[in-house]
């Protein structure tokens, strides 16, 4: 199983990390690479879009030539997880901005919207089946409206901070910031289930 971690800028590592650390306890044995180029994302079965500045990795990615065959892949159903800026690249609309960039997850994200004073803080709320996962956000986005049959995944404080769609999911928090390999096991799980010769 290889699994693309899009490394052109933000928190890219701390997947990788989270990867590494869920291949020594459980006996799925991703392999991680680093997508900076086009070349990279050749034979890859999953794919992770790290936090960190939306915007600028909006522009790498076209400027690398990464924009197309990316958006190609997800649109043909490569499993995708997208953390804090990599929900808002998946994101199909922006609350008051006409940017686009990936759109392929059917959501509307409000971006930096916690404001300065709750621009970084952490608590404890339900992701899907999982129990009091810890959520880390760092000046995070959250999301608005959900369409198309598009699932909710968890909430906090009355505002919806994860989804899923077929095979994305959109994460306004840091799983990788945490020490709970829960989520990423999850996404390691959709990604085999890909793979298996009868989704293909």
């Amino acid at each position: 199983m290889k699994i693309g971690v899009l490394a052109v800028q933000g928190a890219f590592i701390e997947h990788i990390n989270m990867l590494r650390k869920l291949s020594e306890i459980q006996s799925l044995q991703p392999e991680c690479v680093e997508i900076r180029q086009k070349k990279d994302l050749d034979g890859i079965d999953g794919l992770i879009l790290p936090g960190g500045e939306s915007t600028v990795q909006g522009q790498l990615l076209h400027k690398l030539e990464l924009f197309e065959p990316i958006r190609s892949l997800i649109e043909n159903g490569l499993p995708v997880l997208g953390t804090c800026a990599g929900l808002i690249l998946l994101a199909e609309e922006l609350e008051g901005d006409a940017t686009k960039h990936l759109a392929t997850l059917p959501v509307t994200v409000q971006r930096n919207a916690y404001g300065r004073q709750l621009g970084s803080f952490e608590t404890n709320a339900p992701v899907g089946s999982f129990a009091d996962y810890p959520h880390v956000f760092i000046r995070a986005p959250y999301i608005t409206e959900v369409k198309d049959g598009a699932k909710i995944l968890s909430c906090v404080d009355g505002r919806i901070v994860g989804v899923e769609y077929g095979n994305q999911i959109g994460l306004a928090f840091h799983p990788e910031m945490t020490d709970d390999v829960r989520i990423h096991a999850y996404f390691l799980d959709k990604v085999a289930a890909a793979c298996r010769p009868e989704n293909r």
